[in-house]
């Protein structure tokens, strides 16, 4: 695929302690890695004007089994391409594959045998943990929304935490969803509470925001009940980032009117 000159392809090759063979799939763009290293792919869809987009870091994959998240990135990127003008005071950071080692061996942690998504912010020297943590450390995204997938879940449900907008704007994410999956109501989701699919708590370690960022990102995890068809899993995020970022921009909008 031939980028538009507003999207940039930047990926990074992860340090690596040794080598290990690198997934066969190749994510939107064809390119030639190394033989060694932990490639993990980068897409940048730029503002229309440089320098004065809102700054969204969009994650998927760091569960190597989890693919309707790095599917409905994809498609995020797709529309990027397609129709930069509905993104025009947005600057999109997405990384599609964040663990391509479990991806190409189709399991949730990665090659080490380690839950990525618990390693954050501890000192890990795992090198996709590392890299990324770079990025976000140099990057200092105004918000931050991760792209999960849940086999115990039989509906939509997600995680806030950061500045105070985020429960307002997954609540109409949800919505967005439910035209293609249904919104998972249980009181107790992944053994934390929950109010109407939308959980305060979380685990710690995962993929977030440097701990020291001032003021706090934005933060959502969106995650899609597993089981549920790939189609309509892919279509039920797609919306709901869309929704997200739509719903976002509203209330910058009204902020700067204040």
């Amino acid at each position: 695929m031939t980028l538009p000159s507003h999207l940039q392809f930047t990926g990074r090759h992860a340090p690596q302690r040794g080598s290990i063979p690198l997934p066969d799939r190749r994510l939107m763009i064809e390119t030639d890695p190394p033989e060694q290293g932990i490639f993990i792919p980068k897409i940048v869809s730029k503002p229309v004007k440089t320098g004065h987009g809102i700054k969204i870091g969009i994650f998927a994959g760091i569960h190597g089994d989890e693919e309707a998240g790095t599917l409905a990135t994809q498609e995020l990127i797709r529309w990027a391409a397609e129709k930069p003008e509905e993104l025009h005071d947005y600057e999109l950071h997405f990384f599609p594959v964040c663990n391509p080692t479990g991806r190409n061996l189709g399991t949730r942690h990665s090659h080490s045998g380690l839950d990525l998504n618990r390693e954050f912010w501890f000192g890990s020297t795992e090198p996709e943990v590392v890299y990324l943590e770079a990025e976000l450390r140099r990057e200092l995204y105004e918000g931050i929304i991760s792209l999960h997938s849940d086999d115990t879940s039989d509906g939509c449900y997600g995680f806030v935490s950061g500045a105070l907008l985020s429960e307002h704007l997954l609540e109409p994410a949800l919505q967005a969803a439910a035209e293609f999956l249904p919104r998972n109501e249980q009181h107790i989701i992944d053994g934390f509470l929950a109010a109407r699919g939308i959980i305060k708590e979380g685990y710690l370690g995962i993929l977030s925001a440097p701990p020291e960022q001032r003021p706090h990102a934005l933060e959502i995890v969106f995650e899609t009940p597993a089981l549920a068809p790939m189609d309509a899993q892919v279509k039920a995020t797609v919306a709901a980032v869309k929704r997200i970022l739509a719903e976002y921009r509203e209330l910058q909008a009204y902020a700067a009117n204040l």
